[in-house]
């Protein structure tokens, strides 16, 4: 793990992996790099995989909870890219992450060669968003990295089915961190003030179609789970019928969001990465 200081003075924790064409990988709202451990796994020896800490999360300095939005995170992008000395790179975002990419679009499109969506689009279902304000910020309720493992195939059922417990296990690991007696998230609690106005029911949501229209050129990818309360099956087709030529899988017994170990999934990320070269 390396760090990169933001234009506010924070550490920004990101990773390189292996040679080639760049994938820069862009975490969730409330997860961090280690996420992408299998996108390293498949494509460290064909791509320059690189992972990156939102401000806040992961192994990033905590700075001003207000400073948690995406227009701010998509400059921190340009921060690590400018920093790597790379002009162009293909954009895997997982949910929060895609949506940096698309004000990525509008900020700085000459530096996207492509992006890959995971299980995120232009509009956001407001089930999803309810549900991620019954968690973010608040204390695990698992005490253990086991106990949490043991409760995730329950908690996330029937969206996900047939998860190996290694998974699993994985996922407790990349979310907790074990303390005495207790665990606790791996981002600053401060996330929950940041992201409520936008995620209250009267919120008005911006309209995200024209920054992911802006994307016109780019390869483009859509990886779904088909149980997301996300994604919608409206907003995934309607991303499909304004870029036919975008690849996509449809992941049977995924919900939000996919582990990106499926198979489908990686191949997407190969076609996108193929094109964009």
């Amino acid at each position: 793990m390396e760090f990169v200081t933001s234009a506010d003075g924070l550490n920004l924790a990101y990773d390189v992996t292996g040679q080639g064409a760049p994938l820069l990988c862009l975490p969730g709202l409330t997860r961090n790099m280690e996420d992408f451990e299998p996108v390293v796994e498949a494509f460290a020896q064909r791509a320059q995989v690189i992972r990156m800490d939102f401000r806040g999360r992961g192994g990033s300095d905590w700075g001003d909870p207000m400073s948690y939005q995406v227009p701010v995170e998509a400059a921190d992008v340009v921060t690590l890219l400018d920093h790597l000395g790379l002009d162009r790179v293909t954009i895997l975002g997982t949910s929060r992450g895609g949506l940096v990419a698309m004000v990525l679009a509008a900020m700085a499109r000459d530096r996207i060669a492509g992006v890959i969506f995971n299980d995120i689009g232009p509009e956001v279902m407001p089930e999803g968003l309810a549900y991620i304000m019954d968690y973010v910020g608040l204390p695990p309720k698992a005490k253990t990295l086991e106990e949490a493992a043991a409760a995730f195939p329950r908690h996330y059922a029937p969206a996900f089915r047939d998860v190996p417990a290694g998974t699993w296990a994985a996922m407790a690991r990349r979310l907790f961190r074990q303390e005495e007696g207790r665990l606790v998230n791996r981002y600053d609690p401060g996330l929950r003030a940041a992201v409520a106005p936008a995620f209250a029911p009267d919120a008005v949501a911006p309209d995200l179609w024209p920054l992911f229209d802006a994307l016109a050129g780019a390869p483009l990818g859509l990886i779904r789970g088909a149980g997301s309360n996300i994604l919608s099956v409206e907003t995934a087709a309607e991303m499909r019928r304004r870029r036919p030529d975008m690849a996509c899988a449809e992941l049977a017994d995924r919900g939000h969001v996919p582990f990106l170990d499926e198979p489908e999934a990686i191949a997407v990320i190969e076609t996108v990465l193929e094109k964009a070269q």
